[in-house]
């Protein structure tokens, strides 16, 4: 096997007891493993703390932090917890860092495929692969291109990481969407690998929340990074054929547009804003075209 870089991993993790196991399970299960894996319980109540002790007690490299309980749920806070976990696991030189959510599973090479192609391409500088929910649904990548890695499992080259200064904490979310494009806006590339998934145990978006709702926090999403108007409004119609049929597009678009009139403010910057539309207008281009998006060299 070609030599791979060393790893790290760092999970925040509230009241993830349902699915935990199964994500640790193959995490020890990994034909490379990581340097050191940080779990940290972002104020769990339901037994999480006691799941990563059992594990950490066998595997030393299993570490488990624990934030102080927080009434309030944001995205912000997984920030924060990931910040924790990554200040535990940044002096150990590793290369690659990964984030990975507590409810995911995966197959034993899932992380030696992805440094491999890290290893194949050095520009690479966030890497994943698609996903599938408990109803086997997974993006339609005519719309989402292969440059977006979901959050569920993030792993990036660490010097990409560190150029980009990290996650920002919005506590609307998007942290994800952001890690993306600030990426590319800094010249490194940023892929989806279709050839593998994860499975993710837990509908996407579902914590707490009912379907309708996450579409309109998606949509206040896209308003967060930006997201062109033209852009929303094409994404908002195809929402509209998946479920729930035409409520999810309207409260897609119902979410945009309540931000807009509002006129919050972004967490990102003009320039990622600038950025982020010229590329959603050239996939549109490309959409409409027939063609398809090139990597971004």
């Amino acid at each position: 096997m070609t030599n791979l870089p060393a790893y790290v991993l760092v999970t925040p993790a509230r009241n993830e007891a349902e699915f935990l196991e199964l994500t640790i399970q193959s995490v020890i299960a990994q034909t490379v493993l990581p340097l050191k894996w940080v779990i940290v319980s972002d104020g769990s109540t339901d037994g999480t703390d006691e799941i990563v002790n059992k594990y950490a007690a066998d595997y030393p490299w299993i570490e488990l932090i624990r934030m102080p309980e927080r009434r309030e749920r944001h995205f912000a806070g997984k920030v924060y917890a990931f910040n924790a976990g990554y200040d535990r696991v940044k002096d150990l030189g590793c290369e690659a860092v990964g984030c990975l959510d507590g409810d995911i599973s995966f197959d034993q090479d899932y992380f030696a495929f992805l440094l491999g192609k890290m290893v194949e391409d050095p520009k690479l500088g966030l890497v994943g692969t698609r996903f599938r929910d408990p109803h086997n649904y997974t993006y339609d990548y005519r719309f989402v291109s292969i440059e977006h890695v979901t959050g569920c499992c993030q792993v990036f080259r660490r010097a990409c990481y560190e150029d980009i200064g990290g996650y920002t904490p919005a506590k609307g979310g998007a942290i994800d969407r952001i890690v993306n494009i600030s990426a590319r806006m800094k010249g490194w590339k940023t892929r989806t690998f279709t050839e593998k998934f994860y499975l993710h145990h837990r509908e996407m978006g579902t914590a707490e929340q009912g379907i309708v709702k996450v579409r309109f926090r998606d949509g206040a999403k896209d308003y967060a990074v930006g997201s062109h108007p033209l852009w929303e409004v094409f994404r908002s119609v195809y929402q509209m054929t998946q479920r729930p049929f035409v409520i999810g597009g309207m409260a897609l678009l119902a979410g945009y547009m309540w931000q807009t009139v509002r006129g919050i403010e972004r967490p990102v910057s003009r320039e990622l804003v600038k950025f982020n539309r010229r590329e959603q207008l050239q996939r549109m281009k490309l959409f409409f075209t027939g063609r398809t998006l090139k990597s971004n060299a």
